[in-house]
């Protein structure tokens, strides 16, 4: 979006335009509504302006729900921002320590920045960007206690700031920036903040592991069972005695596995009743060895994040099978068995294996009435194939 699509979004004719177009379905409604839109005589612009963030609406429902019939989006923007419900939680933290006044630097679309206003906690929301700063505007005009400036993070006056978060960018037009140094601002800059004021770092979960300093807690942060997010948190801000943590929300709510350090794996021993897939939260923040002693469980291979036991244990850190049987790796013993089993709907999952899930449900020709679940991993230094079922 160029700051000409915005000027006309924003008009009184645009927003009100906006409010009245039908749910954003199918390309072919979109054809029929632009040829419906130029025929009552609105410019290409608004036409364009007004069905684009119709698109982006729709897609921004799974992130903030009932709250996004009110929002205005980028496609970098909406791609980028904090789901509401992950938002509250980091907004919960400087509550809960105090603070009155939040700095949120590259604030995006303002999705953090509205968690923080909604609970009465001034915020100061800058972004460099000039289209998605106008963008943050408008989501945070209806709280009186927030502020956007169009500026350089670096640039800004934290006098009087009680609180920072800052979620740095980390992509530029040619892609995704690998150096830290080259992020806006730097990690070295966020880091920097952190000694002096308590600070909220957003990173992607994939992060390299050995640049979290000493000292902060590191949750990793999964939704349905995606892992969205690494938080930093020092100071206040942060769980004392906590250096990893895995939050996980689903159906169930939210749960949190909490440690002072990586947690030492359990060893690996004989297939049970049940395997266990734990959480991707769980993975990242090297707290599986605690998880399966939670479940009194062993791990399946020494390398591969699957853990084994006999009996069935409720959690939310980890999703339950129920093995049926093991059978060898070999695909046309696999197509025959699986035939045998009259399974036509197969849900592939593999660890410790080099395959394409996708590949091999062509060559395994499913056609029955049964369904099942086909773990492909390794026993010890053997390949097999789990025949089990979700439980």
């Amino acid at each position: 979006m160029d700051v000409g699509e915005l000027r006309e979004l924003l008009s009184l004719d645009g927003l009100r335009l906006l409010d009245e177009l039908p749910p954003y379905e199918s390309a072919g409604d979109v054809v029929r509504t632009v040829s419906d839109l130029r025929r009552a005589g609105h410019s290409p612009g608004l036409v364009a302006a007004v069905l684009s963030q119709s698109r982006l609406r729709a897609r921004a429902r799974v992130k903030f729900g009932e709250f996004t019939d009110r929002m205005l989006f980028t496609e970098a923007g909406l791609e980028q921002a904090t789901r509401l419900q992950v938002a509250a939680r980091h907004a919960g933290r400087f509550q809960r320590a105090g603070v009155h006044w939040v700095a949120d630097l590259g604030c995006g679309i303002g999705a953090d920045a509205m968690a923080l206003a909604a609970l009465d906690i001034d915020v100061t929301a800058v972004e460099r960007d000039e289209v998605t700063a106008a963008i943050a505007a408008y989501n945070l005009a209806p709280f009186t206690g927030a502020r956007v400036e169009h500026a350089s993070v670096e640039d800004v006056d934290l006098s009087g700031v009680g609180g920072v978060y800052l979620d740095p960018a980390r992509r530029s037009e040619k892609g995704r920036l690998k150096d830290p140094a080259d992020w806006s601002p730097s990690l070295t800059f966020a880091f920097g903040l952190a000694e002096r004021f308590p600070t909220g770092i957003k990173l992607g979960p994939g992060i390299d592991r050995d640049l979290i300093p000493a000292g902060a807690e590191a949750q990793w942060v999964s939704v349905d069972r995606e892992v969205v997010e690494l938080g930093l948190w020092f100071g206040a801000v942060a769980t004392p005695g906590v250096a990893r943590s895995a939050l996980v929300i689903g159906h169930h709510g939210s749960a949190e596995l909490t440690a002072a350090a990586d947690s030492e794996d359990v060893e690996a021993g004989p297939l049970g009743e049940y395997l266990y897939e734990p959480d991707g939260a769980v993975i990242r923040a090297r707290l599986i060895g605690d998880l399966a002693r939670q479940l009194g469980a062993r791990m399946l291979h020494p390398t591969i994040a699957y853990l084994t036991a006999d009996s069935a244990i409720e959690t939310p850190f980890a999703t339950r099978f129920r093995v049926r049987e093991t059978l060898p790796f070999d695909v046309r013993s696999l197509k025959k068995e699986l035939a045998a089993r009259d399974i036509g709907t197969l849900e592939i999952k593999k660890r410790g294996i080099d395959i394409d899930p996708a590949a091999l449900r062509t060559k395994l020709s499913l056609k029955g009435k049964q369904n099942a679940t086909l773990i492909i991993t390794r026993l010890g230094e053997k390949r097999v194939a789990l025949l089990a079922d979700r439980d």
